[in-house]
């Protein structure tokens, strides 16, 4: 009877080409690789994968260009929802796990391999992401995560990489991790473990510092249908195309720059610094488009629902039911969200200055103090005194005008 197969999800780094070699020398394990190109791989990416891969001792490897999967079918999603992790994180890395699950099942099947793995560490959040989308998409799937029992530090990897000849650039002092795709970049480690240090300027590659953005602003019409941008400054353009455009005009402001302490799945809290220039610009104009195109109402209970999906994301759970739910609401209401946004960038700053939609609710007949407005002043005196006439009376029976 064979060795077991399993296809490993592979960044190409030091942690998962370890991994490889490992996984068949302590597991007896044939182990294929697959890497997601989600928007971080650059030109001639493709052929040292597959150098590193084989050297470190993989069967093969499959390269998949997922960049335009992820931004229809994922970073839409998300846009649609506004979704903001605490408020303030876009969700860069959680967003691009669930793609490279699908992915890596569908690699898995294709190779008949009996399981999955993961390069992730047991403290991080990636762990529950990756193992709860492969449970969700392939329960029948064993998962492996060899660096949960390794035990081996930095420098034992680097060591053994050398050893057994694998191609990785790689050093024993690794100042930051990071993580990057499409929709921003994860920055962790070095001195950012201290809270109460300041982010340096080394670790940004997508915003100048704001101090030397350009003193004079720009302004960028991003144009939406159905709460998806399909253009900027009347130029149609592919999402994928426009995430681009509008990051590094974003960037090339400073704007886009998160430092925050977050709460993770696994209870622990972690400083986090995230340079996101493109997401955050384009929810930015999405919320400023359904501010005229969503009933009162239906945009109270959608800002309910989107810290929820936020928090589904973040928790690994975009392959559940709850999900599917909510993303159907959202859809519902994204209906008429079609219109453009002007976007202003200012150093440091990016802010909604105009607004228009087809069918918008904004009528500037209501809305107008001039004479002539289409509002009916005399309805507003019985309106007011019943809406006030439950505390009217309370404060007669009970408050301050009661004797």
């Amino acid at each position: 009877m064979g060795n077991k197969t399993v296809v490993l999800a592979y960044s190409g780094g030091l942690d998962t080409s370890i991994a490889v070699r490992w996984m068949r020398d302590e597991w007896d394990l044939d182990v294929v690789c697959c890497a997601v190109d989600v928007g971080q791989m650059q030109e001639g990416d493709h052929e040292i994968l597959r150098a590193r891969a084989l050297a470190a001792g993989a069967l093969g490897i499959d390269i998949v260009d997922a960049r335009e999967e992820f931004a229809e079918r994922f970073l839409s999603h998300a846009l649609k929802a506004n979704a903001l992790y605490e408020g303030k994180y876009p969700l860069v890395s959680a967003l691009s796990r669930p793609i490279i699950v699908e992915h890596l099942v569908a690699s898995a099947r294709r190779h008949q391999a009996d399981g999955v793995g993961h390069g992730c560490t047991g403290k991080g959040n990636d762990q529950v992401r990756f193992e709860v989308s492969a449970r969700a998409l392939a329960p029948d799937l064993e998962v492996y995560a060899p660096t949960r029992s390794w035990g081996l530090s930095r420098a034992e990897c680097v060591d053994l990489a050398r050893q057994w000849q694998i191609p990785i650039e790689a050093s024993k002092e690794k100042i930051y991790s990071i993580d990057e795709n499409m929709w921003g970049r994860a920055i962790e480690c070095g001195v950012l473990e201290n809270p109460w240090s300041s982010p340096p300027e080394e670790p940004f590659t997508l915003t100048v510092n704001p101090k030397q953005a350009p003193p004079e602003p720009r302004e960028l019409v991003v144009g939406f249908d159905r709460g998806v941008p399909v253009s900027v400054d009347g130029e149609r353009l592919a999402f994928v195309n426009i995430i681009e455009y509008v990051g590094s005009a974003a960037g090339s402001y400073g704007y886009g720059r998160i430092d925050m302490v977050e709460n993770r799945r696994v209870g622990i809290k972690s400083r986090e610094v995230y340079e996101c220039p493109a997401s955050l610009a384009l929810i930015t104009a999405h919320q400023d488009l359904e501010g005229v195109c969503l009933e009162r109402d239906v945009a109270r209970e959608k800002q309910r629902i989107e810290i929820r999906i936020a928090e589904l994301i973040y928790d690994g759970l975009w392959h559940s039911p709850l999900m599917a739910a909510l993303q159907a609401f959202v859809d519902s209401t994204q209906e008429h969200v079609t219109g453009e946004v002007r976007l202003r960038l200012e150093p440091g700053r990016c802010s909604g200055v105009g607004r228009r939609a087809p069918r918008g609710l904004y009528d500037h007949d209501l809305a107008t103090y001039d004479t002539g407005d289409a509002f009916r002043h005399e309805d507003s005196a019985g309106f007011v005194r019943l809406w006030g006439l439950s505390v009217e009376t309370w404060s007669r029976r009970q408050g301050p005008g009661a004797r």
